[in-house]
């Protein structure tokens, strides 16, 4: 069974549901939403970026956006599927955000194994996501982006335990790996600098290098970073009382009508319009 929570005024999408979320990889394609993919008394079997790759019994599996995933088999397994929109626009630690160490942040793909104590907890954890997924109120919203963090939280702590954390081996594609890497730095950056070349230059390579790279992932540096920034200023206009004007500023635009341009080519409103949107939904 498959529960899905939306959110029209920030396009925020969360589905949790069994092997039956990955049937649609029965062929290879690109992810697109973030993925964790839970097994229990059994195994299952994905190829990850052309490599096969056999997730063992009671571990937890991360995958992001970019990649490129083929379900195999598998059976009672928990699927969490979700945008950016719905976890990154909250602001978490750099570990537990959306470049943090289960994500960008980390050299490999994390392979998460649960001791018995863990899978306790995890189990319960789940039983509250579905409970929440069907209580329509106010509040559910941030209810399942609490819960979603206490998932990220937690699996970061185990994947930081060294006797209890492995990566999955040969899963690693220069490709990816340069993708990781940029977002990392424009987690760390994006208030300040909006140009492809200063992130190039951290990288030791050429634009064009990045940009013919990011093709080949179908995107761009240039898309990245202004993703970041309509991400970031979504979530100032959702959890602050900040005009449009202080959030431009905030993130290193020196016209606000920049950010205005912008955010209208991502969204079709402008900040003020989403803005009042947000209101006359709540």
């Amino acid at each position: 069974m498959t529960q899905v929570f939306s959110e029209f005024s920030t396009d925020a999408i969360l589905k949790v549901g069994n092997e039956s979320l990955l049937e649609s990889y029965k062929k290879t394609k690109q992810v697109e939403l973030f993925m964790f993919i839970r097994t229990k008394d059994s195994k299952a079997e994905i190829v990850v970026d052309s490599i096969p790759f056999s997730i063992e019994p009671h571990s937890v599996l991360a995958l992001t956006n970019v990649q490129y995933l083929q379900f195999v088999e598998g059976e009672d397994l928990i699927v969490y599927q979700f945008n950016r929109e719905f976890y990154c626009i909250k602001d978490h630690d750099r570990e537990v955000g959306c470049a943090g160490l289960l994500f960008f942040g980390n050299e490999h793909m994390p392979l998460i194994h649960l001791n018995e104590k863990e899978r306790g907890k995890f189990n319960i954890l789940h039983e509250i996501f579905v409970d929440e997924l069907e209580t329509k109120d106010n509040i559910q919203a941030e209810m399942l982006r609490m819960l979603m963090a206490r998932f990220i939280i937690k699996s970061t702590r185990i994947l930081k335990a060294k006797d209890n954390a492995e990566t999955v081996p040969g899963v690693k594609d220069s490709k990816v790996e340069l993708l990781r890497s940029f977002n990392v730095l424009v987690e760390s950056h994006f208030r300040k600098e909006h140009s492809v070349g200063f992130y190039a230059d951290k990288l030791f390579k050429s634009p064009k290098t990045l940009s013919n790279t990011f093709a080949k992932l179908n995107t761009s540096p240039l898309k990245i970073i202004h993703e970041r920034l309509i991400l970031e200023s979504k979530r100032l206009l959702v959890y602050t009382d900040k005009t449009a004007k202080e959030i431009a500023f905030e993130i290193g635009f020196e016209d606000a009508s920049h950010l205005s341009r912008l955010f209208k080519k991502h969204t079709s409103l402008s900040p003020s319009d989403f803005k009042k949107q947000l209101k006359s939904a709540s």
